[in-house]
């Protein structure tokens, strides 16, 4: 059983970038890339920072401390000095506009998280 939560309006995440929330006491960044939309843990697993304040492309957001980069469909690193995943959650667009987030229930990163439309 899913629990989404309303993280932010769908307007406040820019159109390339990301935008930080917290849901049921998580920190989430919500990304939008490429018209998608991905949640991804908004800590960084190498540096406890956020990575909603790093840059956002290519499927990836990077931290902008020590650029480690994370793949936002699998959490998975991509770029050292980061080695451990970061969990990136299922997400949802309501007929509101609202992004739903599910920290409940993290993706299996062998699994690849299946992007949103973001409309």
């Amino acid at each position: 059983m899913s629990s989404f939560t309303r993280a932010c309006a769908l307007s406040e995440v820019p159109a390339e970038g990301a935008v930080a929330t917290v849901v049921d006491g998580e920190p989430v960044a919500v990304v939008r890339t490429g018209g998608r939309l991905y949640a991804i843990h908004d800590t960084c697993s190498h540096a406890d920072v956020a990575l909603s304040d790093g840059e956002v492309e290519h499927g990836e957001i990077e931290c902008w401390l020590h650029g480690s980069r994370f793949d936002l469909r699998t959490g998975a690193p991509t770029g050292p000095p980061a080695s451990m995943p970061v969990p990136v959650y299922p997400v949802a667009v309501d007929d509101a506009g609202d992004v739903l987030v599910d920290v409940d229930h993290p993706l299996d990163p062998a699994t690849p998280a299946e992007p949103v439309e973001a409309r």
